[in-house]
């Protein structure tokens, strides 16, 4: 209840009077990964930076001031996370202790997480055996749905980013969360470049329209698709006005950022965030997307 009433405060203060506080917070707590994803920056780094637990209270709290109530850590890989005998553990129960209502960890799954506190995990899955792979590395997906079904977390859900060489996937992959007992649901989002010059993982815009319609009939069919109706609609062009300003990101350089990072880099119009249409969607009072967003916060 007491979340309830706070997210429909902030929703008034918002819409009504323009009050543009952050309700959640990505927050980046190490670039170091295990990984070397095509798609990723963070893993060719020379000195991966990892925050301390200190710098992290700090940003925490910083972010609580500013309104945020719900925080998602992220990286690098999270999981490799550490500060003396501090590990990701830790940073969830203080998260707590500060007042966020709930604490999400986005995860490669290369490591075990059966006794992980976060109250949501987020998977990244772009596509099932060699389609991950080929992103991710060899044995990358079978140590991922090891993981999957040992971990038995209640809250365990898929993200997936759609590129130019994993769309082909997307029917069977969102056809795997569904059978899969140990996923919840399944949020799809597209491949977003990091500067305007050609990016061959770019997946063309004809593409993205039909891997839309497909995204949007299978979710209609009951398949356990996280993002709205609306949403995906939004994100057949782009052309929509943006309230990033909804999440705050702390990088892994501590820089603050109250929107998205990638805005200075005016490359809005080819963003494949999909959150991007479900937050507008629910300031155009779109009630499928609302509905989707209150299931999403409220399971927890």
């Amino acid at each position: 209840m007491k979340q309830l009433i706070y997210l429909g405060i902030w929703y008034i203060r918002a819409l009504f009077f323009g009050r543009k506080h952050p309700l959640q917070t990505v927050l980046f707590i190490t670039d170091e990964c295990n990984l070397s994803c095509k798609h990723c920056s963070v893993y060719n780094h020379a000195q991966p930076r990892r925050k301390t637990y200190e710098e992290i209270e700090d940003e925490l709290k910083y972010s609580y001031r500013l309104g945020s109530r719900f925080v998602d850590f992220e990286g690098g890989e999270p999981m490799m996370w550490k500060d003396g005998h501090y590990r990701i553990n830790d940073l969830i129960d203080l998260a707590k202790e500060i007042g966020f209502f709930s604490t999400t960890v986005t995860t490669n799954a290369q490591f075990p997480f059966t006794d992980l506190k976060a109250d949501s995990i987020w998977v990244s899955l772009d596509g099932l055996g060699a389609f991950h792979d080929d992103i991710r590395g060899q044995g990358v997906f079978e140590r991922l749905c090891k993981n999957i079904a040992e971990s038995k977390h209640k809250a365990l859900s898929v993200n997936m980013v759609i590129n130019s060489k994993n769309y082909t996937s997307v029917e069977e992959t969102i056809r795997f969360a569904k059978e899969n007992p140990h996923i919840h649901s399944i949020s799809l989002n597209f491949y977003t470049p990091s500067s305007l010059a050609p990016d061959p993982l770019f997946l063309d815009w004809d593409k993205r329209k039909e891997v839309i319609d497909l995204i949007i009939g299978m979710k209609k069919a009951g398949y356990p698709v996280m993002n709205s109706v609306s949403g995906l609609k939004k994100m057949k062009t782009n052309k929509f006005k943006k309230y990033c300003w909804i999440t705050n990101f702390i990088l892994p350089d501590k820089i603050r950022v109250e929107g998205c990072p990638l805005e200075a880099l005016n490359i809005c119009e080819y963003c494949g965030y999909c959150m991007a249409g479900e937050m507008a969607c629910v300031f155009h009072l779109k009630p499928d997307t609302i509905f989707s967003a209150l299931k999403l916060r409220m399971k927890t």
